[in-house]
Protein backbone atom coordinates (compact mmCIF):
# COMPACT_ATOMS: atom_id res chain seq x y z
CA UNK A 1 0.00 0.00 0.00
CA UNK A 2 1.27 3.47 -0.89
CA UNK A 3 0.01 6.89 0.17
CA UNK A 4 -0.97 9.36 -2.57
CA UNK A 5 -0.22 12.82 -1.21
CA UNK A 6 -0.37 14.98 -4.35
CA UNK A 7 -3.21 17.40 -5.13
CA UNK A 8 -4.39 20.11 -7.50
CA UNK A 9 -1.78 22.78 -8.24
CA UNK A 10 -4.31 25.57 -8.52
CA UNK A 11 -1.99 28.14 -6.94
CA UNK A 12 0.61 27.59 -9.67
CA UNK A 13 -2.07 27.46 -12.38
CA UNK A 14 -3.54 30.79 -11.27
CA UNK A 15 -0.05 32.31 -11.35
CA UNK A 16 0.44 31.00 -14.87
CA UNK A 17 -2.84 32.53 -16.11
CA UNK A 18 -2.17 35.88 -14.43
CA UNK A 19 1.24 36.08 -16.10
CA UNK A 20 0.23 34.72 -19.50
CA UNK A 21 -2.94 36.79 -19.85
CA UNK A 22 -1.40 39.90 -18.29
CA UNK A 23 -4.13 40.06 -15.67
CA UNK A 24 -4.07 41.31 -12.12
CA UNK A 25 -5.93 39.53 -9.31
CA UNK A 26 -8.90 41.89 -9.44
CA UNK A 27 -9.37 41.28 -13.17
CA UNK A 28 -9.15 37.51 -12.70
CA UNK A 29 -11.70 37.74 -9.90
CA UNK A 30 -14.11 39.56 -12.18
CA UNK A 31 -13.67 37.11 -15.05
CA UNK A 32 -13.95 33.92 -12.98
CA UNK A 33 -16.47 35.14 -10.39
CA UNK A 34 -14.07 34.00 -7.67
CA UNK A 35 -13.79 36.56 -4.87
CA UNK A 36 -10.50 38.36 -4.35
CA UNK A 37 -10.51 37.09 -0.76
CA UNK A 38 -10.67 33.51 -2.02
CA UNK A 39 -7.86 34.14 -4.50
CA UNK A 40 -5.75 35.51 -1.66
CA UNK A 41 -6.48 32.39 0.41
CA UNK A 42 -5.39 30.17 -2.49
CA UNK A 43 -2.19 32.21 -2.80
CA UNK A 44 -1.44 31.59 0.89
CA UNK A 45 -2.60 27.98 1.30
CA UNK A 46 -2.28 26.54 -2.21
CA UNK A 47 -5.66 24.80 -2.11
CA UNK A 48 -9.40 25.49 -2.20
CA UNK A 49 -12.82 23.90 -2.70
CA UNK A 50 -14.01 21.96 -5.74
CA UNK A 51 -16.55 24.71 -6.42
CA UNK A 52 -13.78 27.28 -6.80
CA UNK A 53 -11.74 24.86 -8.93
CA UNK A 54 -14.75 24.44 -11.22
CA UNK A 55 -15.02 28.20 -11.76
CA UNK A 56 -11.32 28.67 -12.44
CA UNK A 57 -10.65 25.64 -14.62
CA UNK A 58 -13.87 26.08 -16.61
CA UNK A 59 -12.85 29.69 -17.29
CA UNK A 60 -9.42 28.79 -18.63
CA UNK A 61 -10.71 25.78 -20.58
CA UNK A 62 -13.34 27.91 -22.31
CA UNK A 63 -10.56 30.37 -23.12
CA UNK A 64 -8.70 27.65 -25.04
CA UNK A 65 -6.16 26.73 -22.35
CA UNK A 66 -5.83 22.93 -22.38
CA UNK A 67 -3.70 23.09 -19.28
CA UNK A 68 -3.98 19.43 -18.27
CA UNK A 69 -2.99 18.15 -21.73
CA UNK A 70 -0.05 20.56 -21.91
CA UNK A 71 1.11 19.55 -18.44
CA UNK A 72 1.17 15.96 -19.73
CA UNK A 73 3.64 16.95 -22.45
CA UNK A 74 5.85 18.85 -20.01
CA UNK A 75 6.07 16.15 -17.34
CA UNK A 76 6.85 13.54 -20.00
CA UNK A 77 9.69 15.75 -21.22
CA UNK A 78 10.88 16.14 -17.64
CA UNK A 79 10.50 12.59 -16.33
CA UNK A 80 10.13 10.44 -19.52
CA UNK A 81 8.40 7.53 -17.77
CA UNK A 82 4.97 8.89 -16.82
CA UNK A 83 1.59 7.19 -16.48
CA UNK A 84 -1.95 8.38 -15.67
CA UNK A 85 -4.77 7.00 -13.52
CA UNK A 86 -8.40 8.11 -13.56
CA UNK A 87 -10.14 7.93 -10.19
CA UNK A 88 -13.91 8.21 -9.72
CA UNK A 89 -13.72 9.72 -6.23
CA UNK A 90 -10.07 10.61 -5.66
CA UNK A 91 -7.08 8.68 -4.31
CA UNK A 92 -5.60 8.66 -0.85
CA UNK A 93 -3.63 5.45 -1.26
CA UNK A 94 -2.80 2.72 -3.78
CA UNK A 95 -3.71 -0.88 -3.02
CA UNK A 96 -3.11 -3.71 -5.50
CA UNK A 97 -6.25 -5.41 -4.17
CA UNK A 98 -8.40 -2.40 -4.93
CA UNK A 99 -9.48 -3.29 -8.47
CA UNK A 100 -12.67 -5.18 -9.25
CA UNK A 101 -12.14 -8.89 -9.83
CA UNK A 102 -13.55 -8.60 -13.36
CA UNK A 103 -11.02 -6.02 -14.56
CA UNK A 104 -8.93 -6.90 -17.62
CA UNK A 105 -6.20 -8.71 -15.68
CA UNK A 106 -7.73 -9.13 -12.25
CA UNK A 107 -6.53 -7.22 -9.21
CA UNK A 108 -3.87 -4.53 -9.52
CA UNK A 109 -3.43 -0.79 -9.92
CA UNK A 110 -4.31 0.25 -13.47
CA UNK A 111 -2.74 3.17 -15.33
CA UNK A 112 -2.61 4.37 -18.94
CA UNK A 113 -0.02 6.07 -21.13
CA UNK A 114 -1.90 9.33 -21.62
CA UNK A 115 -4.02 11.85 -19.76
CA UNK A 116 -6.84 11.48 -22.31
CA UNK A 117 -6.96 7.70 -21.77
CA UNK A 118 -7.39 8.13 -18.03
CA UNK A 119 -9.95 10.90 -18.52
CA UNK A 120 -12.07 8.80 -20.87
CA UNK A 121 -12.69 6.19 -18.17
CA UNK A 122 -13.89 8.62 -15.49
CA UNK A 123 -15.34 11.66 -17.28
CA UNK A 124 -18.90 10.53 -16.51
CA UNK A 125 -18.32 10.79 -12.75
CA UNK A 126 -18.80 14.18 -11.10
CA UNK A 127 -16.16 13.75 -8.38
CA UNK A 128 -13.56 12.13 -10.60
CA UNK A 129 -10.05 13.38 -11.31
CA UNK A 130 -6.86 12.21 -13.01
CA UNK A 131 -3.46 11.58 -11.41
CA UNK A 132 0.01 11.39 -12.93
CA UNK A 133 2.81 9.11 -11.70
CA UNK A 134 6.47 8.60 -12.43
CA UNK A 135 7.40 4.93 -12.73
CA UNK A 136 10.32 2.52 -13.01
CA UNK A 137 10.31 -1.07 -14.27
CA UNK A 138 13.78 -2.15 -13.13
CA UNK A 139 13.80 -5.62 -11.51
CA UNK A 140 10.09 -6.15 -12.23
CA UNK A 141 8.84 -9.32 -13.90
CA UNK A 142 6.81 -8.09 -16.89
CA UNK A 143 4.24 -9.82 -19.08
CA UNK A 144 3.54 -7.84 -22.25
CA UNK A 145 0.75 -8.26 -24.82
CA UNK A 146 0.03 -6.78 -28.20
CA UNK A 147 -3.41 -6.72 -29.90
CA UNK A 148 -3.50 -10.49 -30.33
CA UNK A 149 -5.54 -13.61 -29.68
CA UNK A 150 -3.62 -14.24 -26.45
CA UNK A 151 -4.48 -10.76 -25.17
CA UNK A 152 -8.14 -11.15 -26.08
CA UNK A 153 -8.43 -14.57 -24.43
CA UNK A 154 -6.75 -13.31 -21.25
CA UNK A 155 -9.23 -10.44 -20.89
CA UNK A 156 -12.19 -12.71 -21.62
CA UNK A 157 -10.93 -15.04 -18.88
CA UNK A 158 -10.59 -12.34 -16.23
CA UNK A 159 -13.89 -10.75 -17.19
CA UNK A 160 -15.60 -14.12 -16.84
CA UNK A 161 -16.94 -14.74 -20.35
CA UNK A 162 -15.03 -17.87 -21.40
CA UNK A 163 -17.34 -20.35 -19.68
CA UNK A 164 -16.16 -23.93 -20.23
CA UNK A 165 -13.11 -22.70 -22.16
CA UNK A 166 -11.66 -21.29 -18.91
CA UNK A 167 -10.05 -24.64 -18.09
CA UNK A 168 -8.38 -24.95 -21.51
CA UNK A 169 -4.61 -25.58 -21.31
CA UNK A 170 -3.82 -22.58 -23.52
CA UNK A 171 -5.82 -20.32 -21.22
CA UNK A 172 -4.23 -21.74 -18.07
CA UNK A 173 -0.77 -21.12 -19.49
CA UNK A 174 -1.32 -17.41 -20.14
CA UNK A 175 -3.14 -16.91 -16.81
CA UNK A 176 -0.21 -18.52 -14.99
CA UNK A 177 2.18 -16.10 -16.71
CA UNK A 178 0.00 -13.14 -15.71
CA UNK A 179 -0.27 -14.23 -12.07
CA UNK A 180 3.52 -14.59 -11.80
CA UNK A 181 4.15 -11.09 -13.19
CA UNK A 182 4.67 -7.88 -11.23
CA UNK A 183 3.58 -5.72 -14.15
CA UNK A 184 1.29 -6.30 -17.14
CA UNK A 185 1.64 -4.07 -20.22
CA UNK A 186 -1.16 -4.52 -22.74
CA UNK A 187 -3.58 -2.67 -25.02
CA UNK A 188 -6.44 -1.01 -23.13
CA UNK A 189 -9.87 -2.60 -23.53
CA UNK A 190 -12.86 -0.45 -22.65
CA UNK A 191 -16.48 -1.64 -22.47
CA UNK A 192 -17.06 -1.08 -26.18
CA UNK A 193 -14.09 -3.28 -27.02
CA UNK A 194 -15.17 -5.86 -24.48
CA UNK A 195 -18.54 -6.11 -26.26
CA UNK A 196 -16.64 -7.30 -29.34
CA UNK A 197 -14.60 -9.74 -27.25
CA UNK A 198 -17.81 -11.13 -25.79
CA UNK A 199 -19.16 -11.74 -29.29
CA UNK A 200 -15.99 -13.72 -30.02
CA UNK A 201 -16.19 -15.68 -26.73
CA UNK A 202 -19.82 -16.58 -27.49
CA UNK A 203 -18.98 -17.79 -30.99
CA UNK A 204 -20.77 -15.01 -32.86
CA UNK A 205 -17.68 -13.71 -34.70
CA UNK A 206 -14.33 -15.28 -35.55
CA UNK A 207 -10.95 -14.30 -34.10
CA UNK A 208 -9.78 -12.33 -37.15
CA UNK A 209 -12.93 -10.20 -37.18
CA UNK A 210 -12.56 -9.51 -33.45
CA UNK A 211 -8.87 -8.59 -33.53
CA UNK A 212 -9.16 -6.34 -36.60
CA UNK A 213 -12.16 -4.59 -35.05
CA UNK A 214 -10.34 -4.07 -31.76
CA UNK A 215 -7.32 -2.56 -33.50
CA UNK A 216 -9.50 0.49 -34.24
CA UNK A 217 -9.64 1.45 -30.56
CA UNK A 218 -6.47 3.60 -30.49
CA UNK A 219 -6.60 3.80 -26.71
CA UNK A 220 -2.95 2.85 -26.29
CA UNK A 221 -1.44 0.69 -23.58
CA UNK A 222 -2.40 0.05 -19.98
CA UNK A 223 0.09 -0.74 -17.22
CA UNK A 224 -1.23 -3.00 -14.46
CA UNK A 225 0.91 -2.97 -11.31
CA UNK A 226 -0.11 -6.28 -9.74
CA UNK A 227 2.23 -6.61 -6.75
CA UNK A 228 3.37 -4.49 -3.82
CA UNK A 229 6.87 -4.63 -5.30
CA UNK A 230 5.54 -3.04 -8.48
CA UNK A 231 3.55 -0.34 -6.66
CA UNK A 232 6.74 0.78 -4.89
CA UNK A 233 8.06 1.73 -8.35
CA UNK A 234 5.41 4.48 -8.65
CA UNK A 235 5.77 8.09 -7.47
CA UNK A 236 2.74 10.46 -7.51
CA UNK A 237 3.24 13.75 -9.37
CA UNK A 238 -0.02 15.71 -9.58
CA UNK A 239 -3.81 15.53 -9.39
CA UNK A 240 -5.74 17.19 -12.24
CA UNK A 241 -9.12 18.86 -11.88
CA UNK A 242 -11.63 17.96 -14.63
CA UNK A 243 -13.98 20.86 -15.31
CA UNK A 244 -17.43 20.41 -16.84
CA UNK A 245 -16.54 21.63 -20.37
CA UNK A 246 -13.63 19.20 -20.49
CA UNK A 247 -15.88 16.33 -19.38
CA UNK A 248 -18.35 17.17 -22.17
CA UNK A 249 -15.60 17.22 -24.80
CA UNK A 250 -14.23 13.90 -23.57
CA UNK A 251 -17.66 12.25 -23.83
CA UNK A 252 -17.99 13.56 -27.40
CA UNK A 253 -14.67 11.96 -28.35
CA UNK A 254 -15.74 8.67 -26.76
CA UNK A 255 -18.94 8.64 -28.84
CA UNK A 256 -16.98 9.35 -32.02
CA UNK A 257 -14.55 6.53 -31.28
CA UNK A 258 -17.46 4.19 -30.58
CA UNK A 259 -18.86 4.89 -34.04
CA UNK A 260 -15.47 4.18 -35.60
CA UNK A 261 -15.29 0.80 -33.86
CA UNK A 262 -18.83 -0.07 -35.02
CA UNK A 263 -17.86 0.72 -38.59
CA UNK A 264 -14.62 -1.27 -38.32
CA UNK A 265 -16.58 -4.28 -37.00
CA UNK A 266 -19.00 -4.18 -39.94
CA UNK A 267 -16.16 -3.94 -42.45
CA UNK A 268 -14.13 -6.67 -40.72
CA UNK A 269 -17.10 -9.05 -40.93
CA UNK A 270 -17.02 -8.62 -44.71
CA UNK A 271 -13.24 -8.89 -45.10
CA UNK A 272 -12.38 -11.72 -42.70
CA UNK A 273 -15.11 -14.31 -43.16
CA UNK A 274 -12.73 -17.28 -43.11
CA UNK A 275 -11.17 -16.80 -39.68
CA UNK A 276 -11.31 -19.41 -36.92
CA UNK A 277 -13.96 -19.36 -34.18
CA UNK A 278 -13.22 -19.88 -30.49
CA UNK A 279 -14.24 -23.53 -30.46
CA UNK A 280 -11.81 -24.21 -33.32
CA UNK A 281 -8.95 -22.37 -31.64
CA UNK A 282 -9.40 -23.99 -28.23
CA UNK A 283 -10.00 -27.59 -29.17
Amino acid sequence: MMKVDCGYRIKEDIGFILETEGLNQAELSEKTKISRTTLEEIKKKGKTTDGVCEKFYSFIYENKYRINAVKEELIKEKYQNVLFHGSKKGLSEINVNGARNNCDFGNGFYLGETYSQALSFVCEYEKSSVYSFKYMTKDLKIKQFDCSLEWMLAICYYRGTLGAFSSNAQIKKVVNEIEKADLIIAPIADNKMFYIMTQFAEGEINADVAIHSLSASKLGLQYVFKTEKAVKCLTPIEQYYICTPERIDSRTLINQRSLEIDTKLKLAKREFKDGLFIEELLK
